[in-house]
């Protein structure tokens, strides 16, 4: 009769000395892989008691540290994005603002105007929600992996005028020509120099074709005229901006006359990185 096979025997890494495990995670803190740092004991620990081989427990290490890094560089994204609220698209109340298209803006929330570098101008009354809407797209673009940035109107000019005088304007107009996408408010009833409005053409023209540029404003395009006081600039710059662009009109009531702070929406913190809709923009904005 044949005797009945012994099992084969679990072959189980040793475990690891102290001093090693600290040697470890002095080198992890000098590569600063501190995503496998946050791990490195647990999964050294499972490793030892579920016999876990190397190549797995490499793997596991690799994606914490993968994780790791989508998270960092998503939240440095929104970060210098300078986003005043952190609004979405989900967040905008459709159902209060008569004057907006929801398919219209879900369907810009896919963020294909982007990657093809067209405009969007959001040009309505005040409250109308333009900048909830610009906001939203802003902060979806950095989800996506795109570097975009906030601005005030008033506040972009100004920091163009102020390079004027230290002769940083060309360092400026490069690093702004490269967001992706700049967000300019209330382009409105602002005091304006003719340098001021010199400068702002040369940016437009600069990101012309390249990148997108989204703009709240409450001045449809032929009012831009009494804003920048110079109708050639005006011509090019509006023949620059309306080339490949979007413009949506906004005309509902005005959404400060709004339901007790209670009733509203809560504001969503930001997804995690692996859970967030990707698309090709990561690639493209890396």
């Amino acid at each position: 009769m044949t005797a009945p096979m012994k099992p084969a025997a679990v072959h189980r890494p040793k475990k690891a000395p102290p001093a090693q495990r600290e040697a470890l995670h002095a080198l992890l803190q000098e590569l600063k892989f501190k995503g496998m740092a946050r791990v490195l004991d647990c999964e050294l620990d499972r490793a030892e008691c579920d016999g876990i081989a190397g190549v797995e427990l490499v793997h596991r290490l690799l994606c914490e540290q993968a994780t790791f890094e989508r998270e960092r560089s998503l939240i440095n994204r929104v970060a210098q994005a300078r986003l005043p609220w952190q609004w979405t698209i989900d967040s905008f109340p459709f159902e209060r603002q008569s004057g907006v298209n929801k398919s219209q803006i879900l369907a810009l929330a896919d963020l294909e105007f982007v990657r093809r570098a067209d405009n969007l101008v959001l040009i309505g009354g005040t409250g109308t929600g333009k900048t909830g809407i610009a906001l939203g797209l802003l902060r979806q673009a950095c989800v996506n992996g795109w570097r975009g940035r906030f601005y005030n109107a008033q506040a972009l000019l100004d920091e163009l005028y102020a390079s004027l005088a230290d002769r940083t304007t060309t360092k400026l107009l490069t690093a702004l020509s490269r967001m992706q996408p700049l967000l300019i408010d209330e382009l409105g009833y602002l005091n304006l120099k003719a340098e001021q409005v010199n400068a702002f053409f040369r940016l437009m023209d600069q990101r012309y074709g390249r990148v997108s540029t989204i703009i709240t404003t409450n001045l449809d395009y032929p009012r831009w005229y009494e804003l920048f006081n110079n109708k050639p600039l005006v011509d090019a710059l509006l023949d620059r901006l309306q080339h490949h662009c979007i413009t949506i009109h906004i005309e509902g009531p005005s959404l400060r006359s709004s339901p007790p702070e209670s009733a509203q929406p809560e504001m969503p913190s930001l997804p995690h990185p692996s859970t967030a809709t990707q698309s090709k923009a990561s690639r493209k904005a890396r």
